[in-house]
């Protein structure tokens, strides 16, 4: 590698490592882990194809579901979580199943047409992140029956937008696992995460399958640069958690992502 080529590596990794810290922050700051803020980011700045974007998010979001892992288990410890692995294995039958579906979309689709469908789905998770934030809901407290297909169905779902936007799927699994099944808000913030992880191996298989998961060998120094920012973000951000107003915090955040939505729209 040339002096040039290292200065423009080093360049790049800065700022890999700089965006993936602002995302881990503000991801931290509200609950999350910030993947649906990563992707703008990765199709606007850095210049990445949408289903290009979408592998390395993916690859991303893994990696810092699994850091985020053990110190969630740490706050809320797995004797707390054991009660409620019937609403994992619910969420998991159709989720897993949506995964596959949406990745075998997105390697199908046109490009033009994959970043309108992000575009869309950019929108779908700012009004999720309203939803999650405007106050804790009631549960529907329905039958059994009824309560198990519909989280199927919402599964299927979940795990179609986690495919096609390479993110872990928290800010859509934690309102369904707290209005579907009643759960205590921080216990569905545990719960999402045994969710999210094998609905993302599964759908990062079929992405493995696909010739542009090539992207991901050549660009790996990249992703763990920007994970490894996203990590350090999260930690501090966590740390600020509720030090800033979610008053002010949200809408500027549904806001950047409705501006990304209309950039990643309009992108060629």
């Amino acid at each position: 590698m040339g002096g040039g080529a290292r200065a423009g590596w080093h360049r790049q990794a800065a700022a890999g490592f700089g965006a993936g810290a602002v995302v881990g922050l503000v991801g931290g700051m509200i609950g999350l882990g910030g993947a649906e803020f990563r992707l703008p980011l990765l199709i606007g700045v850095f210049g990445f194809a949408a289903l290009a974007a979408v592998i390395l998010n993916k690859a991303m979001s893994l990696i810092v579901v699994l850091t985020a892992i053990p110190a969630r288990l740490a706050a809320v410890p797995l004797e707390d979580l054991s009660p409620h692995w019937d609403v994992v294995v619910n969420l998991l039958v159709g989720s897993v199943a949506g995964a596959w579906l949406g990745a075998t979309w997105a390697t199908r689709m046109r490009t033009a047409t994959l970043y309108r469908v992000l575009a869309v789905l950019l929108v779908v998770i700012a009004g999720a992140l309203v939803v999650n934030h405007v106050g804790p809901a009631d549960g529907l407290d329905l039958p059994a029956a009824p309560t198990a297909v519909i989280g199927v169905i919402a599964g299927v779902g979940i795990g179609i937008v986690a495919a096609l936007m390479g993110v872990a799927g928290g800010e859509l699994l934690i309102p369904t696992i707290v209005v579907l099944y009643g759960v205590d808000i921080k216990i569905a913030g545990s719960l999402s995460l045994a969710v999210s992880l094998p609905t993302m191996l599964v759908a990062f298989a079929r992405y493995s399958r696909d010739r542009s998961f090539v992207v991901l060998r050549e660009q790996f120094r990249f992703v763990v640069v920007m994970a490894s920012g996203s990590i350090v973000g999260a930690v501090v951000g966590g740390l600020l958690l509720g030090i800033v107003s979610d008053l002010v915090l949200i809408p500027v955040l549904v806001a950047l992502l409705l501006l990304s939505a209309l950039k990643v729209w309009r992108h060629r």
